[in-house]
């Protein structure tokens, strides 16, 4: 196999294009060790092989290392005919021994991060920067105010217009249609609130992916516009990915 083309050249390259250093340069000191506080040497880096195929039992765990220079992410590498999850739970292991919460896991050419803390590994195209490892780190979901927080049939409407059930328009009965259409209020129907309240119980349940599948006309958009609020509002998400298949939908 061509020397370009196997897992260290590959995986040096994913690193260093997200602002990792093995050694000390221009733009910062090394933030990538074999062991904390030694630093590497480019003797260690060849010999590592260009698949890691100098390594006995397959592996090596790089340390990503944080501005003070204490672990922050375990890296493990391995050769390119091996799966990146084969050496997970030893992964784990010697993450919390260096007191990280983050891991990556690659090949060269498939890659998984990990937060320990919450969920499973999930696959990424590259690798995170220092500065996106250090924001997220202050990212501490807390399920069990999402199990605990309320969700009324008028959860949206809260958002619309905090206190609209105090509105002249809104007490008026033969108004509160008119103050509604005006106004824009949108009320979850009971199998939407149901939908929530089965989120909730698969949060409980310590699930971290949920799938709905309701019918052309059933209000699948608000129902997300009502997850996206439990989310953000319990502090278990800070941003949200929201994907449309055509511009109709996102106009």
């Amino acid at each position: 196999m061509p020397k370009e083309a196997q897992a260290r050249i590959k995986i040096n390259h994913l690193l260093e294009a997200a602002g990792w250093r093995f050694f000390d340069s221009p733009q910062g000191k090394a933030n990538i060790a074999l062991e904390p506080n030694v630093k590497l040497t480019q003797a260690q880096v060849d010999a590592l092989g260009n698949n890691f195929d100098t390594i006995s039992h397959g592996f090596i765990d790089f340390l990503l290392l944080d501005e003070q220079h204490f672990p922050l992410m375990v890296l493990e590498a391995k050769a390119e005919d091996k799966n990146p999850l084969i050496g997970k739970e030893q992964a784990r292991k010697y993450a919390k021994l260096q007191a990280c919460r983050f891991v990556i896991l690659s090949n060269g050419n498939l890659h998984y991060f990990w937060d320990l803390q919450h969920g499973n590994p999930h696959v990424i195209t590259t690798f995170p920067a220092p500065g996106s490892i250090k924001g997220y780190a202050k990212f501490q979901p807390d399920p069990a105010r999402l199990v605990a927080e309320a969700v009324p049939l008028d959860y949206i409407a809260r958002t619309q217009m905090a206190a609209y059930d105090v509105e002249a328009g809104w007490k008026n009965e033969t108004e509160r249609e008119a103050f509604s259409h005006k106004n824009r209020l949108r009320f979850l129907r009971a199998y939407q609130q149901r939908a929530l309240h089965a989120v909730q119980a698969a949060v409980k349940a310590g699930q971290t992916r949920f799938l709905f599948e309701m019918a052309t006309g059933t209000g699948k958009t608000l129902t997300a516009a009502a997850v996206i609020k439990l989310f953000l509002r319990t502090g278990n998400a800070r941003r949200v990915l929201f994907l449309v298949d055509r511009l109709e939908l996102e106009d």
